[in-house]
């Protein structure tokens, strides 16, 4: 088994299916729309969405460490449109799947940190950081994201097969 073909592959089939459910958003929709208070809106998630295939992942892969703080000039990405988080998904794709590509042998088991406000978060080896806090955590919040689809009236694609909307 070559563990980082598999890898690829893996991600390269979870991003599709990222961009499918990202396109799936009408033109027209509501970015402020929550489905409860303590809800992202509609552009948070889909810019955070964003940061699975670019920003996040390429940090996870090519740093060792990522501090967030009052002081680091960090913003998430919020788009206001469909076409904003595309874009951007689209635009960062290439360079985060190069960086996987080149990520080999040890480097999966050096450490990985997150630093958020001063205090450890994350402290494991970079492979598991990107299984789980990439992979994973994409997973989650496109889930997410079919349930917002569905509020809204919207059509949810099928993801690991039809949807009740492509049946």
């Amino acid at each position: 088994m070559d563990a980082q073909k598999d890898l690829i592959a893996e991600f390269d089939r979870e991003a599709a299916k990222t961009r499918k459910m990202l396109d799936a958003i009408p033109a027209d929709a509501d970015f402020n729309f929550k489905p409860h208070p303590k809800s992202m809106n509609l552009g948070q998630l889909a810019g955070h969405l964003t940061d699975f295939a670019g920003e996040w992942a390429l940090s996870t892969l090519t740093k060792d460490k990522v501090e967030i703080g009052a002081n680091s000039g960090w913003k998430p990405f919020v788009p206001a449109t469909k076409a904003e988080a595309l874009e951007k998904f689209d635009k960062e794709l290439g360079g985060t799947r190069a960086a996987l590509v080149a990520t080999t042998g040890d480097t999966w088991d050096r450490n990985w940190q997150l630093v958020w406000q001063g205090h450890v978060v994350i402290d494991e080896p970079k492979h598991g950081v990107f299984r789980d806090a990439v992979l994973n955590h994409m997973i989650h919040h496109r889930g997410q994201l079919s349930v917002y689809l569905r509020l809204i009236g919207a059509k949810v694609p099928g993801v690991y097969g039809p949807s009740a909307d492509e049946m």
